[in-house]
């Protein structure tokens, strides 16, 4: 049985409930954290609170809460889950009104809830195949909404082509993120990735395998413009994401990447990665 909270009670999932008249319910208003669980330990959760922090500011919702508040929530869904390999789910949204209307209400509480489900680690790393296709999202992706509808979309058309996720790319040719995932190109041991903008989401992992690069120093590294040309003539090319790690990919749209395996500068990256994961 899944323990979940929801506005300050701990309670079996399939017992939480919310009114229709939420806002996350009614609009996707409201901002969400997945944070992983390795072994019962937390990867990254700073930097994940920060991000939530960052996203209710953007989006005006005011839950003052603190980074110890947060902690003590996940610490206690992991205890009452298990204490193993979950991903937790946190997320806030602007609350519930007494009518449906667009503009943002006065006086409302926010809703904040969470649970914690099964995360699937396995010794051996999935290469994945991958599609891609432009990016028709909307203009705020640097923000974790739960709004995710568009990202869905993109995600189930890779499904239903028979691949593992969708790598997008803007009207200019230039690669933004997947579409539940950021996206690396490496080329002749350069490893480069798409600039935070509006576009793309500040990922977890994503700043965490960035950071551990630079320090090792085992492989260049660069943020910036990333075209689907490159991609398509790419050496290597990996998703990052809070589920995934770092996953090489050895197909796109039918073709693969490289020479259809996982790379050296991959291998290297998942070791460092795998050793430093738990210092942030």
């Amino acid at each position: 049985m899944t323990i979940a909270f929801l506005n300050g009670d701990y309670l079996p999932l399939e017992e939480a409930r919310i009114s229709p008249l939420d806002r996350g319910f009614l609009f996707g208003d409201g901002i969400y954290e997945v944070i992983p669980v390795h072994g019962g330990r937390p990867i990254g959760f700073s930097l994940h609170y920060n991000r939530m922090c960052e996203g209710l500011s953007a989006v005006e919702i005011d839950l003052d809460w603190s980074l110890e508040q947060w902690r003590e929530v996940c610490s206690k869904l992991v205890d009452e889950n298990g204490a193993g390999n979950l991903a937790i789910y946190l997320q806030v949204s602007r609350g519930a009104d007494t009518k449906r209307h667009h503009a943002y209400p006065v006086g409302v509480t926010p809703t904040v809830f969470g649970f914690a489900s099964p995360l699937t680690i396995s010794s051996e790393i999935k290469p994945l195949k991958i599609s891609s296709a432009e990016d028709m999202r909307w203009r705020r992706c640097n923000i974790k909404s739960t709004a995710l509808l568009g990202n869905i979309i993109h995600f189930q058309k890779g499904q239903a082509e028979g691949r593992d996720e969708t790598l997008l790319f803007n009207g200019a040719g230039e690669i933004t993120e997947g579409s539940a995932s950021n996206a690396f190109i490496i080329k002749n041991g350069v490893v480069a990735t798409p600039p935070l903008d509006n576009q793309v989401l500040p990922g977890v992992t994503r700043l965490m395998l960035l950071d551990m690069l630079r320090k090792d120093g085992s492989a260049q590294v660069e943020e910036r413009l990333v075209t689907m040309q490159e991609a398509r003539a790419a050496h290597e090319i990996w998703l990052t994401s809070s589920s995934k790690d770092v996953a090489p990919v050895v197909e796109l749209d039918g073709k693969p990447v490289g020479d259809g395996q996982p790379g050296p500068v991959w291998e290297t990256a998942q070791r460092i990665f795998a050793e430093k994961k738990f210092d942030y």
